[in-house]
């Protein structure tokens, strides 16, 4: 049998007595520092945070509704030239790429067979003229004899029929001399139209032949066509809104993204293309500074209405959450106001707002991943080496 030292067993007594208030002590506290408590404290740092952000204010415009589409230009006319006539090419009257007006001289055949060609039929016809007319007095005198019986009527009845067959024939040389000038005057060949002539294709000196080859091309570049294409989806509202008023076109040349050439729609095609689903259309554009040339690509700006004073944000600033769109509005205490929007078109890199905003707010375009509502947020300085707008929109 153990024994137990009576002196021992006070302070043994003492301490089973301490742990239970121990652990009573550390589970208070324990469940003092409840999760929400630590929550609150952390929300406090996090609100207490400033987060830089970049703005961009809340801006009023018209602005219009368009299509966008890729384009490409197309001359109003081409011509090609040919020789209507054989010969030789005697001379070239301008200058490769260069601007010609109707009626003005391009190219010259050789002139002189056509010349002698002509010459000739007119001698035949000079020549059958004076014989109708030599027949035409023969004929009358005839007349008065043949009254007084010294000429029979056989021979009155021949006078007249060799009358009226030199005056056929002197019909068909006035038409062969007619001809023969036609020929001499293709023998100058000059511009139907006015237009910008391409490249020089048969050189002075060589022989050509009628309606062979083509000497040249001209192209009338005022004004001038750039065709496109939309789906077919679109072409509903495209006839509605042509019908009530003539729609504009712009054709943007390049990076020129600030300065297009301004049309106007002239052309609907009468089918849709059911290979791609896509409708023809045609912008008109006069083309007086020669902005537009035939054959480039152009992005295409068909716009169909415009609206008047609306509400305008860069896309950057529009969000999408568990509530539809919304945008962190900078107020005037420089704290983060999430604020639900309704969006509309989408017109370049701008967004137009419906409800939501009014113009002169400020919005936040970047750094929203770390905002919450009422984040303090400090306006960062736009970076020179950061693109605009109009940069990324060229890129």
């Amino acid at each position: 049998m153990t024994s137990v030292d009576p002196q021992r067993w006070p302070r043994a007594a003492a301490w089973r007595r301490a742990v239970p208030l121990g652990l009573a002590a550390g589970l208070a506290l324990l469940l003092g520092c409840s999760p929400d408590a630590g929550g609150d404290a952390a929300a406090g740092v996090r609100n207490k945070e400033v987060v830089p952000v970049a703005v961009a204010a809340v801006s009023q415009r018209d602005v219009p509704v368009q299509l966008r589409s890729i384009g490409r230009v197309e001359p109003y006319s081409t011509v090609s030239i040919k020789a209507q006539v054989d010969g030789q090419l005697a001379k070239v009257h301008f200058q490769e790429g260069q601007w010609v007006h109707k009626d003005d001289e391009l190219f010259t055949i050789d002139p002189r067979p056509f010349e002698a060609a002509l010459r000739q039929e007119e001698a035949n016809l000079a020549k059958d003229v004076a014989e109708a007319q030599n027949a035409k007095v023969d004929a009358e005198r005839r007349s008065h004899l043949i009254a007084q019986g010294f000429v029979s009527a056989g021979e009155y009845d021949a006078a007249q029929t060799r009358v009226v067959s030199l005056a056929a024939t002197v019909k068909a040389d006035q038409a062969r001399v007619e001809h023969a000038r036609l020929l001499l005057q293709y023998c100058y060949i000059r511009s139907p139209i006015d237009g910008r002539v391409g490249q020089l294709l048969v050189h002075e000196g060589n022989v050509v032949k009628n309606n062979d080859s083509t000497l040249a091309v001209i192209n009338q570049v005022r004004p001038i066509y750039v065709t496109f294409s939309l789906p077919e989806q679109h072409l509903p509202d495209v006839r509605e809104r042509v019908a009530a008023a003539t729609l504009r076109v712009d054709a943007f040349v390049g990076h020129r993204q600030d300065d297009p050439a301004t049309g106007e729609l002239s052309f609907i095609n009468n089918t849709v293309d059911t290979t791609t689903g896509t409708v023809l259309l045609k912008g008109r554009f006069a083309n007086d500074d020669e902005k537009l040339w035939p054959g480039q690509f152009v992005d295409v700006a068909l716009t169909l209405a415009v609206h008047a004073g609306a509400v305008v944000v860069p896309s950057e600033a529009l969000q999408t959450g568990q509530q539809g769109q919304y945008v962190f509005v900078v107020t005037p205490e420089m704290t983060a106001d999430p604020r639900t929007v309704v969006a509309g078109d989408t017109v370049g890199t701008d967004v137009v707002i419906t409800q939501g905003l009014q113009p002169g707010e400020r919005v936040v375009t970047d750094g929203q991943i770390r905002l919450t509502a009422g984040s303090a947020v400090q306006i960062k300085e736009p970076s020179a080496a950061a693109p605009t707008h109009a940069d990324a929109a060229n890129h």
